[in-house]
């Protein structure tokens, strides 16, 4: 019998973002006003200065509060992981792995469509700046590290670093149809992840776990419980991490 995934209890409410600050303090206030920005310009073009003042706040603090624009993102990607962790369906504990992980990513996909604007200018500046998917990257497999363990799969020791690199890299290729899906029930979206789930399983060292189920029916009964079905063509691009 598997073990229920742990469900995270805030000590106290939490705003918006998903952080424990409370609503309008000056760091959150740095990390949505750069989100807001990366929806309007490349990563590489937004200055330390457009930041401060679409946040109104002042250089200094900006710099006290944040060493770099990619710390604002790993503090927004900190956030998202908190919210998705907090959100844990003790119904699935006993669903098979992949069904587990499935849900787990959509709680993820959900929790970030308020932010499609921001991740598709990152998803762009990822293709031509091999730095900056490098430095995503690294945030990406920290953060499927703890989305493995909430789906209660095992995310510790050199495999578990092998499943969350993959899983990064299966995610970074849903994002480039979540990222154009209006859909309010993410039907693209949902179909996407499936296939990618079911095509993660041949990769070497890569959910290991879950080859003992078929490659694409695990999840079908939790899509026809949300009711989010789609045919979509096969996604044809290399992702880059994210």
């Amino acid at each position: 019998m598997a073990r229920k995934p742990a469900k995270a209890t805030p000590p106290h409410p939490r705003n918006e973002t998903g952080t424990d600050d409370p609503p309008g303090t000056d760091r959150e206030k740095i990390v949505a006003a750069f989100l807001a920005l990366l929806g309007e310009q490349a990563f590489e073009d937004i200055g330390y200065g457009d930041i401060a003042a679409r946040a109104g706040v002042s250089l200094s603090l900006l710099r006290d509060e944040f060493a770099s624009k990619l710390a604002i993102y790993a503090a927004h990607i900190k956030d998202v992981d908190r919210k998705v962790l907090a959100g844990g369906d003790a119904d699935l504990a006993e669903e098979p792995p992949r069904e587990r992980l499935f849900d787990v990513l959509m709680r993820r996909l959900e929790t970030l469509a308020p932010h499609r604007p921001a991740i598709r200018s990152l998803l762009r500046s990822v293709r031509r700046n091999p730095g900056l998917a490098l430095a995503l990257n690294r945030l990406a497999v920290n953060s499927q590290q703890w989305m493995l363990t909430a789906a209660n799969i095992t995310a510790s020791g050199p495999k578990g670093v092998v499943r969350a690199q993959g899983l990064a890299l299966l995610f970074a290729r849903v994002l480039r149809t979540f990222v154009d899906d209006e859909d309010d029930g993410l039907a693209r979206t949902m179909a996407a992840l499936d296939r990618a789930l079911a095509r993660g399983q041949r990769w070497v060292g890569f959910l290991d776990e879950l080859s003992r189920f078929a490659p694409s029916r695990s999840c079908l009964p939790r899509l026809r419980r949300r009711r989010r079905r789609d045919e979509e063509s096969d996604l044809g691009e290399e992702p880059m991490p994210i």
